[in-house]
């Protein structure tokens, strides 16, 4: 393992500095290596890592930086990653189509699609037409350099040999005998191979934050059951060292392939692979020497690995498990503490992971999992069984479970979640509890803790605010009585984010909820919204054209028996001592921009906030003059000056994320500085919380 280390952080130091990292660690490992032989050993292992990692930077950013064509274009490649309902394909070129001939072409891997009528499948080598664009970036972590929106695709042929058409076939087995479309069926899938395509963002958001998501990473368990399965079926090769490896490598394979080389598969994979090797071999090694050897060979071979977050979740739970796997030995009955055990190591394990990436880790994770872990292996081996027989009572019993699975990450996603000050809390709370002396004190702060982070919640507001999340490119805004009430003006585009924004803020019920237009930016997030939380009302524009998804708000509202009213000027409602009317649209207008709802709201203080309107529907507004402004269309050119610097107050808001179209533009933000308005930005200041109570 100490090899294994020194490779990692090798690795690390030739993606951050290149070869300069490597020659470092060369010179310093032949200074020590007379002195601090094993110190040596290390640094020359390091250096060898560096050198992976340098050479893997350097694959990325020749990726990164290569010209592709733009415009209209026809090329033959290899599909290299499945694509999915939200996700392009990554497809290696091979030829590409000019003036009529193929001309070789061995270019950058391209992001292509998604297409829904022909979807792509890793392996198949395809003639694709569409339309290019250039636009490095990343897919499921491979860099890609352009994207390509197809316009029609032929497949050619299959590429990869038998392991890739034995692992493919697996792989729609799966797909053919589960519906994919049943939520516990999907789940089901992700044991079996890790598609989750099936699965919403917000049942992958409740297993991320009740801390199940491992189950669906497919990792050691799943390779564990899959040879086994492997071996009953090829038993009658013989079973003898050699045979085993053979046939192993084999199962691994096509294992690899079906489940679509996922980093902790690698892990895995590569794991059971150096066991079966030293048996074969005639040596005997131990878990930590096989984890050893998987981790260092696989960041030499691809060192990209080493910052690859499936990558370092995988090998530091592993770790962890087979600490905790004895933690409670001497406990009864000893398969429940044994669970619990390799959980709660597992859970410790991660939290420096999962903090650097997502910034919080569920407090509660030992008990998801200890509830879960026997669903998921039920549902995983008679899921099996069914895809192996489809036998329809199989398939039943396995999404049965596979449900539970999904209540139990519904409940424990509204578990507490903690921070890194109150993880450290956590932990030096657990390793109290190791020391007999100090259990009675330990088992007290736990209790403490526990209800604490459980029960308290943050009350409202001692006076009215107005937060202006920071939900990415759109419009999110939040208005807070300190009597409890709760208006929502818009929702950002993507619900786990606005899910994720209104947790920060405690929020549940939410008394009002007002769609300004139909723009996704602006109601993107509200899909899953009814169910997530309790909503009182619903505001709605007067406008011909809604949209997909905000006609589909209103069909899910009116099941629900939310309220729904399509509002215009001089209506209003009261949220305590928060007064909120409608202003617009004063008219039904050609764009669903001009035609947003604006809002007046006073509270001592005013606010305006008007949606998307451009310079049409600005002149038509009467003069106004609030204390805050949220500057309409995320900062846009299309804004009237003359308007703006007539209308803005102290202080102005632009709620905008990352984007291509030049939000916020300079021009807007030349005139705001010259209005004398103090200027919040989004994007730069995150959620902007303001109070609502000037005089």
């Amino acid at each position: 393992m100490g090899a294994a280390g020194a490779i990692w952080v090798g690795t690390g130091g030739g993606l951050r500095f290149g070869l300069g990292a490597a020659v470092l660690l060369g010179v310093v490992a032949a200074a020590v290596a007379l002195r601090r032989r094993t110190v040596a050993v290390l640094l020359m292992l390091a250096a060898v890592g560096a050198i992976s990692g340098a050479f893997a930077s350097a694959r990325i950013e020749t990726t990164m930086n290569a010209t592709v064509p733009t415009g209209p274009i026809v090329f033959i490649g290899v599909v290299a990653e499945d694509d999915g309902p939200q996700r392009p394909a990554v497809v290696r070129p091979e030829e590409i189509r000019r003036e009529g001939e193929w001309v070789a072409w061995p270019g950058p891997p391209l992001a292509v699609g998604p297409d829904p009528a022909a979807p792509l499948v890793a392996g198949q080598r395809v003639e694709i037409t569409g339309t290019m664009r250039a636009s490095p970036g990343r897919v499921r972590g491979d860099p890609i350099a352009g994207r390509v929106t197809i316009a029609n695709t032929e497949v050619l042929g299959r590429v990869g040999g038998p392991l890739y058409t034995v692992g493919n076939a697996v792989r729609d087995r799966v797909r053919a005998v589960l519906d994919l479309s049943d939520r516990a069926q999907a789940l089901v899938s992700g044991f079996l191979i890790g598609d989750t395509s099936g699965l919403d963002a917000r049942d992958l958001d409740a297993l991320r934050r009740s801390g199940l998501t491992h189950f669906v990473a497919v990792s050691g368990s799943n390779v564990a059951l899959f040879l086994a399965a492997w071996w009953v079926a090829t038993a009658f090769f013989g079973i003898g060292p050699k045979r085993r490896f053979v046939l192993g490598m084999i199962g691994l394979g096509i294992f690899v392939i079906a489940t679509r080389w996922e980093s902790s598969v690698l892990r895995a994979a590569f794991m059971a692979a150096t066991v079966l090797g030293a048996a074969a071999a005639g040596i005997a090694i131990d878990t930590w020497v096989a984890v050893g050897v998987a981790v260092g060979v696989l960041l030499l071979v691809s060192g990209q690995l080493a910052v690859d977050v499936g990558f370092q979740l995988s090998v530091v739970a592993t770790i962890g498990i087979m600490v905790g796997a004895g933690m409670f030995a001497d406990r009864r009955p000893r398969a429940l503490w044994a669970i619990l055990g390799a959980a709660t190591a597992a859970q410790v394990a991660v939290i420096p992971v999962l903090l650097w990436h997502f910034g919080t880790v569920p407090l509660m994770s030992p008990i998801a999992n200890l509830l879960s872990a026997p669903l998921v292996t039920g549902a995983t081996v008679s899921g099996a069984v069914a895809v192996l027989s489809g036998w329809g009572p199989a398939i039943l019993v396995s999404s049965t479970l596979a449900s539970g699975v999904l209540a139990v990450s519904e409940v424990a996603a509204r578990w507490p979640q903690l921070g890194p000050s109150g993880a450290a809390a956590v932990l030096c709370i657990g390793l109290l509890v190791r020391w007999p002396r100090t259990r009675p004190l330990a088992t007290v702060g736990v209790a403490a803790f526990l209800a604490v982070s459980t029960l308290a919640t943050a009350g409202p507001p001692p006076v009215p605010t107005v937060t202006f999340l920071d939900i990415g490119q759109g419009d999110a805004t939040l208005l807070r009585d300190p009597g409890g009430g709760v208006a929502l003006i818009d929702g950002g585009r993507d619900p786990l984010v606005l899910s994720e924004a209104l947790r920060r803020h405690h929020i549940g019920r939410i008394d009002l909820l007002v769609a300004s237009h139909g723009d996704i930016d602006h109601i993107g997030g509200f899909a899953g919204i009814l169910e997530d939380r309790v909503i009182g009302r619903i505001w709605l524009p007067d406008h011909p054209d809604w949209g997909e998804e905000l006609g589909d708000l209103v069909d899910r509202a009116l099941a629900a028996g939310v309220p729904v009213d399509v509002v215009g000027p001089g209506i209003s409602y009261r949220l305590g001592a928060i007064a909120i009317e409608v202003l617009g649209p004063m008219r039904r207008y050609l764009t669903q921009n001009d035609g947003s709802i604006v809002l007046w709201v006073d509270a001592g203080g005013t606010l305006l906030l008007p949606g998307d309107i451009e310079a049409i529907a600005q002149r038509e507004l009467p003069a106004l003059h609030p204390d805050v402004l949220l500057v309409p269309h995320h900062g846009s050119a299309s804004t009237d000056h003359s308007w703006l610097t007539a209308t803005v107050g102290a202080v102005a808001v632009i709620s905008v994320g990352p984007n291509t179209y030049g939000h916020p533009a300079p021009e807007i933000r030349s005139t705001l500085a010259a209005a004398g308005a103090e200027v919040w930005v989004t994007m730069e200041d995150g959620d902007v919380t303001l109070p609502l109570n000037m005089p």
